[in-house]
Order: structure tokens, then sequence, then C-alpha cells
């Protein structure tokens, strides 16, 4: 029987890397029954790492999906990664996620993939509660940790609970336990069952003093949501902890506030609790607004909406899909009606129908079958059968079509050249690359059609490295790889005003085609905008379509040095046709033409990759390590001192970062670490395009 809307929760763990993401998790699916024996990160056994490359490495590499049952909520549970290289998956888990817990390390506090991954909550309004993990470490600082999400992501973390004990087992107060605020009681975990036994005690009394404190506080923060608490609280009035739970939920759901828990998942510690504040603070899709669409198909696009409700339309998202033995697996967020097995549903984006054979829902590398083979809004499941939909789709109910925002992924910066050790592996490797971009919005294959060179592109070393790696080992293809090098990308200068051609002789009549565009430097969110000047009556609207479609896709390729082309405005200005056999591929071909003589070489700009860099280190090597990063053009935004280290904020230039992870290991006597990711793309100097123009 399926849950009911109000009892779903759909949440996502997200943050930094090495944070506790994982073994949180493990505690979770433990503690709801989902597995009978907890794994651990470094023995490669946990649930949702179950990718070999992930058991080897010890990092989350893919989203995995789990769905599990807590109390009476239903929960639907994505484990993300915090390795930079791997952000597409948490891009698309929080599209479709109503909540999120977001992990800190109360060791390592707020830290750069820390502040993406909020980021990218903040985006898509998802509300969240905080997890302060590894309080039983030597320098966990609960209270630090808590100033940082404050000052550093600009967020209202508000406590509901606070550590009993802070530090390792060696140090005066160890960790030994939480103080819940709301009930004004101690837990304490017993770890000969491995934490399954929660034990509510009196708080001690050296404690009650500072548990006070705390909770005054958290009521001060509640009571400008409700006037009549602030009233209670000034008059010492007892307050009903369900009063405190209401407001905590209603300011988090109006974006206004993060309840904060803390922890230590692998001692087992404060994990339940956490557990709660999901089913307690965090929406449903019931109290999610309704999403926003629009009507595919009309000569002007008008919006639609969806409630999420069973008695509406269905319509849902592809967030994901996952190559398998039997075919692909599609995981859709149903946002609205009800799904069945068997049924043919429409792809607005390609205009026609496909078929859902099997509905499943996901534990991970595991499948389950839904027995009523049929589910309602709000629920997250995979899908066997659909042949061409890709990650970022809608599907929806044909009489009722509605086209959702699809899903925007970063480009990628690095790329590389790599070719099949025997010619008669060329095919597969065209199969197999097609495949895992299928699967990987932020992996690029393509042809370099003046070298025959395959170029792969991603989001950074590690990236390719693990595709390179799924290649030899999941599809038995053993390639040669070239040194990786940066995807650099192309622009203009200055504005100009273009007309492409298309003519061509046949039995003896000129057939020819003129499109004029507009092309002008512009700074926005998408890396190509285009414009569409044409009426009704200058063009069919099919083709208009057609030309449109033609310039994004010949912008991949568009520039003078074969790089994409990105920050352009093209307008379409004016069309001019003859009688054409093939009229599509003729307005397709002038457009290219024009787009390809707006990129000459005195209006043109090289732009290269801009990472956002963290580099933490020991005091003693601050000094080796900003020199190094100054000769590698790099510009240093600002320092500071977290804990007994210093942290390096800066921006630099990919180009120039290449084997980075050893080098600053070597000038750090191995104490250093750093993260990176991608900024923005910005000039390159001009001895580089120099070089390249030859």
């Amino acid at each position: 029987m399926p849950a009911k809307l109000e009892w779903i929760r759909n949440i996502g763990i997200i943050a930094h890397i090495d944070a506790g993401k994982t073994t949180t998790t493990e505690r979770i699916l433990f503690y709801a029954g989902a597995s009978h024996r907890m794994g651990n990160v470094d023995e490669g056994t946990t649930i949702t790492d179950f990718d070999p490359e992930e058991q080897q490495r010890g990092i989350t590499i893919y989203s995995a999906a789990i769905t599990c049952r807590w109390k009476d909520w239903h929960i639907n549970l994505i484990d993300t990664p915090g390795h930079v290289d791997f952000t597409a998956e948490v891009e698309r888990s929080l599209r479709v996620l109503d909540g999120g817990v977001v992990v800190f390390s109360a060791r390592e506090g707020v830290e750069a993939q820390s502040e993406t991954v909020w980021r990218q909550a903040n985006k898509y309004g998802v509300p969240r509660i905080c997890y302060i993990n590894k309080m039983d470490r030597i320098g966990a600082n609960f209270e630090r940790t808590l100033n940082q999400i404050r000052d550093r992501l600009q967020a209202n973390p508000v406590p509901v609970v606070i550590p009993l004990g802070e530090g390792a087992p060696s140090e005066p107060d160890p960790f030994r336990g939480v103080i819940d605020l709301v009930d004004m009681k101690a837990l304490h975990f017993d770890n000969s069952t491995q934490g399954s036994q929660v034990e509510v005690r009196e708080i001690p009394e050296e404690y009650r003093e500072l548990a006070q404190l705390w909770r005054g506080r958290m009521i001060e923060q509640l009571a400008l949501l409700d006037d009549a608490l602030l009233e209670q609280y000034l008059e010492e009035k007892p307050i009903d902890p369900a009063e405190l739970r209401r407001l905590l939920r209603l300011g988090t759901l109006q974006l206004q506030l993060q309840p904060v828990f803390c922890g230590s998942s692998l001692t087992y510690v404060g994990v339940q609790p956490m557990m709660d504040g999901v089913g307690l603070y965090l929406p449903s899709p019931a109290d999610r607004p309704a999403v926003q669409g629009t009507k595919p198909g009309g000569k002007r696009e008008t919006a639609e909406t969806r409630k999420p409700r069973s008695d509406e339309p269905f319509c849902g998202l592809i967030f994901k899909i996952q190559a398998d033995a039997h075919g692909d697996l599609c995981f859709v967020r149903v946002y609205s009606g009800v799904l069945k097995s068997r049924a043919r549903v429409l792809n607005p984006r390609l205009g026609k129908k496909e078929l859902v054979n099997q509905l499943w829902h996901i534990h991970a590398d595991r499948r389950e079958k839904i027995p009523a083979e049929e589910v309602e809004a709000g629920d997250i499941v995979g899908i066997a059968g659909l042949k061409d939909t890709v990650t970022g789709d809608t599907l929806c109910d044909g009489a009722h079509p509605i086209a959702l925002e699809s899903i925007t992924f970063p480009e990628p910066v690095i790329s590389m050249a790599v070719e099949p050790e025997s010619s008669a592996d060329r095919r597969k490797l065209a199969e197999t690359l097609t495949l895992l971009a299928r699967q990987d919005p932020t992996f690029r294959a393509v042809v370099n059609e003046e070298t025959g060179q395959t170029i792969i592109s991603g989001m950074g070393e590690l990236h390719l490295e693990i595709i390179r790696n799924r290649m030899e080992r999941d599809f038995k293809l053993n390639v040669r790889v070239h040194k990786p090098r940066v995807s650099y990308r192309e622009t203009i200068r200055n504005p100009r005003r273009l007309v492409g051609e298309f003519q061509r002789q046949v039995a003896g009549v000129s057939q020819s085609a003129k499109v004029e565009l507009e092309m002008e430097p512009y700074q926005g969110e998408e890396p190509i905008m285009v414009i569409n000047r044409l009426g009704a009556s200058d063009l069919a609207p099919g083709l208009q379509k057609v030309i449109e479609q033609s310039i994004r896709d010949g912008a991949q390729g568009a520039g003078l040095l074969g790089y994409p082309l990105i920050q352009v405005r093209l307008t379409i200005r004016d069309v001019k046709l003859t009688e054409l056999e093939n009229p599509e591929a003729a307005v397709q071909a002038a457009a290219l033409d024009a787009m390809h003589r707006g990129v000459s070489e005195d209006n043109l700009v090289l732009l290269e990759p801009i990472m956002r860099l963290e580099v933490t280190t020991p005091d003693e090597f601050l000094g080796n390590i900003h020199s190094d990063l100054m000769i590698r053009r790099a510009v240093i935004t600002g320092t500071e001192q977290r804990g007994d280290l210093q942290v390096i904020h800066a921006e630099a230039p990919l180009a120039a970062m290449f084997g980075y992870s050893t080098h600053v290991r070597s000038l750090s006597q191995g104490r250093a670490s750093y993260s990176m990711e991608p900024s923005r793309y910005s000039e390159a100097p001009a001895e580089v395009l120099q070089e390249m123009l030859g």
C-alpha cells in the first residue's frame, strides 16, 4: 500500500568529502531496518557505495537511492558524492528532492564543498537540517562549526540538540551523548547494541545551566516566528515541546532556519534524533509548492502547473540514468498523478510516447518490484523500458502535456584524447562512450574531424580517470589515453551582423537559403542565448525551431579553434528561401555558415577555466604554498585560521594546476590538502591564443 503523501520524505545526504555522509547513511539504514549489518567505508562494505571504484577509493562517486521506513515516515534517501568532480550528482539530486541533511565535520567545520552544496540547495529552495558529525574526534568543536555555518553560509542554524562533552575519549570531557533541548533530556547510546538502544536520562547537574542557555537561544530564534511564544518565555511560563516542534518545522519549511543536530556516526551516537528531525522538520511532497512548467507544442509558451496530488494528471522528471545488464534504469521523481506499469507516457522534448515496462523501488544496487505496479505523486522510483529519454526529460500524461524545466549541469573543464588499442575496438569505443555520456551529463565525447581523434571531456582529472577505469572494468575495453588538457571556450569581442548562405544547383535550377543573424557578447547563466525575431508569417514554426536548435547545437564546435562558443547572444533577424527539396537541411546549413563567419581571428577571445581553490596547511608551510600559487598565476582572495591550520582561498587557471595534488604534498611533507572546483571562464593570456593560432 502506498504511503500517504504527508508521510513521505524525499531527502538527500549532502556534504564535503570525508564529512561522514556514507557512514551516516549506513547508520540510518540500519536503525530503519533496511539493512541487518552496518557496512564500513574503510572496508568497502557500505550499501550505498556499491561500485568497485567507490569501495576501492573509500569515496562516493555516484548518488545512490534507497528506500526505508523510520517510525511512520516513508523515506526516499539519496547519498550524494562529496568530491567536487562529481558535483553534478548533487545537482541532479537536489533538483528533485524535498529536503536535505547537510553533514559537517566538527573538526574541519565548513569546507569548500560544504559551501558549494549549500549554494546548490539555496538555488533549488531546498529546506535542510544540519548534522555536525565526528564530535568524538580530537579538535572537535560544536560551537565553532555552528558559527562557521552562520558566517560562511549566511545561514540561520538553530541547535535542537547539543553535545554532552566534546572530543576524543582521551580528552578531559569527552563526547558521550547528546542533550535534547526540546524535551530537556540527556540521550545516551548503547555501544554494545551499535547504538540501537537509546537511554533517556535527566541532564547531568553540571550541564543544566548550559542546556538552559542553549534552549533560551533556541526559543528566542523561534519567537521571531510567533509573538505568543516570546510572551510565554518572558513570563517564564512552561512551553509545550509540541509547540517548539511546530515552529521549528514552520521555520524550516519557510527557509528561515535550519535545525542543528550533532553526533558521531562512526561510534553510533546521535543518529536517531537526527532521523526524527528528518520526519519532524523536513517537508513532505505535500508541503512543497506546485511544480511549474510550460505547455509544449503551441505557437506561444503558456505556463502550466501541477499540484502534488494523485488526482492531477501525471508528470515526472527523469533525473538519473543508470546502465544495467537488463537495460537502462531511469530514476523518476513523480510530481503529480499516478504512474502505472505498461503505461505509455509522453516525452514532450521528443514529441513521442515511451512505454513504461516496469516500476521498481531502488535499494542502492538492488531493486524491488513495486507490487501494486503503480506509484503516486511524491514518490521516487526506477523505470525500466524507456528507449530515448535522457536526464532532465519530462514524462507526462499525453492528454495533458507539460514540460518541466530541465536540469542544468556545469560545463566540462578538462579533456583528453583516447583511442582503442586495436582498430577492431573502434566501434565498441564509440558505443561505450555514447552509453557513458547518456548516464553522465557532465561527460562529453566528440571526434575531432581534422585529426580523427576521440576527445573525452569531464569535470576533473579524477572524473576522467574513473571514466577510463569503467571502460576497462565494466566494458572490457582497453584504451590508450593522452595527457589531460584544458577545455577552452571561445567568444567574441565585438558584435557582428552576419549572413549565412546555402546554395546548390538541382537540374539546372538554383536552390538557396539565407539566414541573417546578429551575434554579440553576452553575460548570463546560459552559455548561448538565442532570440528569434521572426514572425509566424515569416517562416513556418517548424523551420524556425530547426534554426534555433541548429544554432544551439552548432555552438558546440563553432569556434575558430574548434572549441565551444559561449557568452554569446544570437538573434535571428531574417530568413530568405527559394523552393527547396529539403528546407530543414538548407536553413540548418545557412545558420551554421552564419555562425562560423562571426568568429574570425580579429574578433576572437579565448577563454580558459578558472578554478576556485582552497588549500589547508599547517602554519610552517604557508609561505612555500603561497609562493607556489603565485607562480601558477593564482589570485589569493583570502586566508583564515581554522583551528591550528591555515586556509588559503584562491582562484587559479586550470592550465596551471595539473599535477597539483602531488606537488602540494611535496611542499608540505604530505600534511597539506586542497579542494578545487570550477568557478568561471576568463580571458586566457594573449600568448596562449597566439600559440594556438600558430
